[in-house]
C-alpha cells in the first residue's frame, strides 16, 4: 500500500504559550525549490495550510501567507480550518467553511476542520468553548459544500493521542456526531510527536509508534461511533533539532516513524502522511518548537531533507506514466 505525502511550508507555529514568528522571513521561491526536490518524480505532494475563523477579535495570520504559490508541480492544498471565535458563537463559522471549499479550487485535495480540537493548549482549537459542535457543524458544511460543486474533496478533522482514562471527547462526540456527520467524514487525522514531549528510547520508537496508531484506531475511533472503513491519516508528525538533539537523530527517527507507519497501512487503513515542518522559525533559539524544520531557518538542509525526499520516492505513490 502506498502512501499519500505532504509537508507544512510556513513559517509561523504555535507553541504551548502561543505563536511563534519566522526569524527568516518566508521565500516563496526557495520554499518551492525544495518542494521540488522533495516531489521528486512524484506526480503531487500535498501542501499544508491554515487558516482561522474568529468573529469578534482579529485572526491570526493565514500560514503560509500565499498557499497558492507553493501549488506548482501537480502539489495540491490541504486546508485547515481552525475555530477560533473566543465566545464559541458558531454564527458564520459554516459560511466561512463553505466559502473556503467555494474559493479552493482544483487544487485542493482535503480539508481539516478545526485544529486539535482534543488538546487544550491557546494556539489550538481544544481551547475555544463549544469546538465539538463547530467541528460536527463544519464537517457536513464543508461536505455539503464540495457535493454542491461537484468537488472531489475530502473532509475530516484531526486529534492527539489520549493517554488520559478520563478524557471524555471522543465518547462525547460520538454522542453528538449523527449520521450527516459519519456520512460526511472521509478521514480522522492524528498529529502526534514521539520522542518529543515524552523521551522515547530508539528502540522502542517503532513499537511506540504501532501502540499509538493501535489505540487511535481500535480504542479511540470506535467511542465516536467512527469505523474502521474511514482512513486514518498522521497530519503532523515531526522531531526537532536543536540543543541537545543531534540533526542526524533527527533523519533517523523520521526514518523509523515513517516506515512504521507505512507498515501500518493496510491494517489500520492509513492513507497519508504530512511532516511538520519545512523550515525551522530560528535555528539558533534554544525553544524546542523552533527546530522541527527539515531546513535550518537560513533554507539550507539538515540530513532530514534528503531522508524525506527518500522515503516519498521509496514509500509514495508512482508517478503516472504515458501508457495511462
Amino acid at each position: 500500500m502506498t502512501m499519500a505525502f505532504g509537508i507544512y511550508p510556513g513559517g509561523i507555529l504555535g507553541d504551548d504559550q502561543g505563536i511563534i514568528h519566522p526569524v527568516q522571513p518566508d521565500e516563496p521561491d526557495r520554499i518551492n525549490e525544495a518542494l521540488d526536490e522533495l516531489q521528486g518524480d512524484a506526480d503531487t505532494l500535498a501542501v499544508r495550510a491554515y487558516r482561522s475563523f474568529t468573529a469578534t477579535v482579529t485572526p491570526p495570520p493565514p500560514t503560509p501567507a500565499d498557499p497558492r504559490a507553493c501549488l506548482q508541480r501537480g502539489r495540491t492544498l490541504d486546508l485547515v480550518l481552525q475555530f477560533r471565535e473566543p465566545s464559541g458563537d458558531l454564527d458564520g463559522w459554516p459560511e466561512f467553511v463553505r466559502e473556503a471549499v467555494r474559493t479552493g479550487g482544483p487544487e485542493l485535495a482535503s480539508v481539516q476542520i478545526c485544529e486539535e480540537p482534543n488538546l487544550n493548549l491557546p494556539s489550538v482549537d481544544g481551547s475555544t468553548p463549544n469546538v465539538l459542535n463547530a467541528l460536527a457543524q463544519g464537517v457536513i458544511a464543508a461536505k455539503e459544500e464540495a457535493r454542491s460543486l461537484g468537488h472531489d474533496v475530502a473532509v475530516g478533522f484531526n486529534a492527539v493521542p489520549t493517554f488520559d482514562p478520563s478524557d471524555t471527547f471522543w465518547s462525547d462526540l460520538g454522542t453528538l456526531a449523527d449520521t450527516r456527520f459519519r456520512q460526511s467524514l472521509d478521514y480522522v487525522g492524528l498529529d502526534f510527536f514521539p520522542d518529543v514531549f515524552r523521551p522515547v528510547a530508539a528502540d522502542q520508537l517503532a513499537g511506540a509508534v504501532i501502540a499509538v496508531l493501535t489505540a487511535f484506531r481500535r480504542t479511540s475511533l470506535p467511542l465516536a461511533g467512527i469505523p474502521d472503513t474511514i482512513p486514518i491519516r498522521v497530519c503532523e508528525n515531526g522531531w526537532p533539532t536543536g540543543p541537545g538533539r543531534a540533526e542526524q537523530r533527527q533523519a533517523a527517527t523520521l526514518d523509523t516513524v515513517i516506515r512504521t507507519v507505512a507498515g501500518l497501512a493496510s491494517d489500520l487503513n492509513i492513507d497519508g502522511y504530512s511532516l511538520f515542518a519545512l523550515r525551522d522559525a530560528d535555528s539558533n533559539a534554544e525553544g524546542l518548537f523552533h527546530h522541527f524544520g527539515l531546513l535550518r531557518d537560513d533554507y539550507t538542509p539538515k540530513p532530514a531533507f534528503a531522508t524525506y525526499r527518500q522515503l516519498i520516492k521509496e514509500l509514495g505513490s508512482p508517478p503516472a506514466t504515458s501508457a495511462r
